[in-house]
């Protein structure tokens, strides 16, 4: 019972594994990206889920409320959202252009061509 009363910290930690595990274990940058974001949702989930006070209220001064949510942490991810579109649209456009000068977008083949390109 004391697992499913915690459901959003499990959503945090399997979201966060497998976005890690796509960056760790992919050759593409495209799914390097993908993995970087949602490896970013997994930390805006727990921001976003620890800032809610369970009874809470919105921060208006109203007659019998006592007990307020505090809005910040709300506010600071949906900056962190702005930032994180952002974020990702450079990193598309850096494989685009990546695409074209190599023709792949793979990590290993890209650094294959490198090495022979040195030698």
């Amino acid at each position: 019972m004391m697992l499913l009363g915690h459901i959003n910290y499990w959503v945090v930690i399997v979201l966060m594994m497998a976005g890690f595990y796509c960056v760790i274990a992919r050759g593409n940058m495209i799914k390097k990206i993908m993995g970087l974001t949602l490896f970013q949702t997994s930390v805006f989930v727990l921001f976003i889920s620890v800032g809610k006070v369970v009874g809470g209220a919105s921060p208006i001064l109203r007659e019998g409320v006592s007990v307020y949510s505090n809005p910040l942490p709300h506010v600071l991810i949906l900056t962190a959202i702005v930032v994180g579109v952002a974020t990702t649209a450079v990193g598309a456009a850096l494989a685009v252009r990546i695409q074209e000068a190599y023709g792949t977008i793979e990590d290993d083949v890209i650094g294959d061509r490198e090495r022979n390109d040195g030698e």
